[in-house]
């Protein structure tokens, strides 16, 4: 099953240059998942045409504004289009005596119901799971407690070789009884071992989502091997004294952390305010691990 993502927004704390602040939507399994919530994330939404109608799990990183100013309006603007499914926000418990006090307020009448899923995200746990796929926290060095999420599809059955079925004209039935690991008699009595009939499952998909953080290694273990790993990128080479002010990453530190863990691909964003250009990050990216793409608002990225 494919991973589908859609980045709203690739700006930091200050948007600037038509960049909206952090929000994105990864769908899979006929489900949607929002990974944090700026401010205009319900304008991005629209824009991009995100359907919401599955987007019942919501994961926030952290609570800095450019990562959750958006949740209330977002609510709301559901409910005025008479969403019905029930939302669940995975988050640091603080947000929900904040937002809670919001909704009471602004939203007393949802045809849908809001639950507080609260997380540690000093710890790496799983903090979601249904029959595909798993959902961790990833726990990051910033200014506040703030976490990252592993998206990870469980591994799914082995394939029946379609040749094989065909050239001993295997029915359904038997088909049901070689996926449970008997062998296949043909019509005239021999013994066909299941295991010439068994290919190997499609190999698990995964994203991991690292965005506020410092550098840190302690992760490579955690997003070691991933499909696709997006990672902050705030500063370039030039503003890297910024990154110990701050608790953000290089363009390179973010190449490094991807080369290291032997990820397959890189997705940079959360850029600071200051570049107007942002070809220089993506080259500094590159050079630590050339297969990196560069995030705009509006991405689209499957695989």
């Amino acid at each position: 099953m494919n991973f589908d993502l859609t980045i709203l927004g690739t700006g930091s704390a200050i948007p600037s240059f038509g960049r909206f602040s952090s929000s994105q939507v990864l769908h899979t399994h006929n489900k949607s998942f929002l990974i944090d919530c700026a401010d205009g994330t319900q304008f991005q939404l629209r824009r991009y045409n995100v359907k919401t109608n599955r987007m019942g799990h919501w994961f926030i990183s952290h609570l800095h504004g450019d990562h959750c100013f958006g949740i209330i309006s977002v609510i709301s603007t559901m409910g005025m289009l008479h969403h019905t499914n029930d939302i669940y926000i995975h988050a640091h418990p603080h947000l929900e005596p904040v937002l809670q006090a919001q909704l009471n307020y602004f939203c007393k009448d949802l045809p849908f119901k809001v639950y507080f899923e609260p997380l540690n995200p000093l710890q790496n746990e799983v903090i979601y799971e249904d029959r595909s796929l798993t959902v961790s926290t990833i726990p990051l060095v910033h200014s506040m407690p703030t976490c990252g999420f592993l998206f990870k599809e469980k591994v799914g059955e082995p394939h029946l070789n379609r040749e094989l079925l065909d050239f001993y004209g295997v029915g359904i039935e038997d088909m049901k009884h070689l996926k449970e690991g008997a062998d296949f008699t043909t019509s005239d009595g021999r013994v066909v071992p299941n295991s010439r009939f068994i290919l190997p499952p499609t190999p698990p998909k995964s994203y991991a989502y690292c965005s506020d953080t410092a550098y840190t290694e302690r992760i490579i273990p955690i997003i070691e091997g991933v499909d696709v790993l997006f990672h902050e990128a705030t500063f370039g080479q030039a503003e890297a004294f910024r990154t110990k002010e701050t608790l953000h990453s290089t363009a390179k530190q973010a190449g490094m952390i991807a080369q290291k863990a032997g990820v397959k691909q890189l997705i940079i964003g959360h850029y600071s305010a200051r570049y107007a250009t942002l070809n220089h990050l993506l080259d500094e990216a590159q050079a630590a691990f050339p297969n990196t793409l560069l995030s705009y608002d509006g991405m689209k990225h499957s695989w």
